[in-house]
């Protein structure tokens, strides 16, 4: 029986009084990746800022067994590390200076990252490509630039789980397979479980192991992307409506009729 790290049940998600996201159930195990597919304003955001504790919620959402509601900032930043859409910097700060601030909930209050972590945080800079941009502005980067700088200040948290909304959306072709190759990596070598929002069905389609599939605020399918083609068909097509998918070699290739 697989460990189960984190466990949403009856989960509802929150705006300005709206229910959004609507009475969620589903497990995380480690190495698993998972992508939560639907169309705009289906809740996948919401859904993840919910999880995360940054928007008000009913039910149940644990990590390890704890309730993530019921965590101080500095503990939840210990469990798992989010990626939103869009940076939220609002002073101007070098590049790795920005990585370094995902060391901060494993150090002391008001402490300092010294060597080791700065070393560590090049090698994160290195592996998502932006060593060379570690003492620019991270305001003078571009937008898909700034997402590659934010995966990396992630890493740092060295969380066993990972949140990610959209990772992708700004980066170009080469860069999206190398950031969802990294991805990949992390889960299935260093068995840590991530769930991340995208647009993209192919891309989660090639890349993850796990679909979660979500449509006016509820979850209305959880697959595993090995499965047959018919029940990957069936599934996607509740989402997309009018869909077929083919192949493209071993490759499965979601297509609009």
């Amino acid at each position: 029986m697989k460990e189960t790290l984190l466990k949403a049940q009856n989960f509802s998600v929150y705006r300005k009084g709206t229910c959004v996201v609507q009475d969620v159930s589903f497990t995380l195990c480690p190495g698993e990746f998972t992508a939560l597919l639907g169309l705009n304003g289906s809740g996948k955001s919401t859904l993840l800022s919910g999880v995360c504790g940054l928007l008000p919620a009913t039910g149940s959402c644990t990590v390890n067994g704890e309730q993530i509601a019921g965590l101080k900032e500095r503990q939840r930043a210990a469990k798992l590390a989010y990626l939103p859409q869009r940076s939220e910097m609002v002073a101007e700060l070098p590049v790795l200076d920005v990585v370094l601030m995902g060391f901060h909930a494993s150090l002391p209050i008001l402490g300092a990252p010294g060597q080791a972590q700065r070393e560590t945080a090049m090698q994160l800079l290195e592996r998502v490509g932006m060593q060379d941009a570690a003492k620019c502005s991270f305001f003078a980067l571009s937008e898909g630039q700034r997402q590659l700088v934010l995966l990396a200040r992630a890493l740092a948290q060295n969380t066993p789980f990972l949140l990610l909304d959209e990772p992708d959306s700004a980066l170009d072709f080469n860069n999206r397979h190398r950031m969802l190759h990294l991805l990949k990596d992390l889960a299935q070598q260093e068995k840590k479980a991530l769930l991340l929002t995208m647009h993209d069905a192919n891309f989660a389609l090639h890349y993850c192991d796990r679909l979660l599939l979500l449509q006016g605020g509820r979850l209305c399918g959880d697959l595993r992307t090995a499965e047959n083609d018919g029940t990957l068909e069936t599934a996607l097509q509740q989402v997309y409506g009018d869909v077929e998918l083919g192949r493209c070699g071993e490759q499965r290739i979601l297509l609009k009729r």
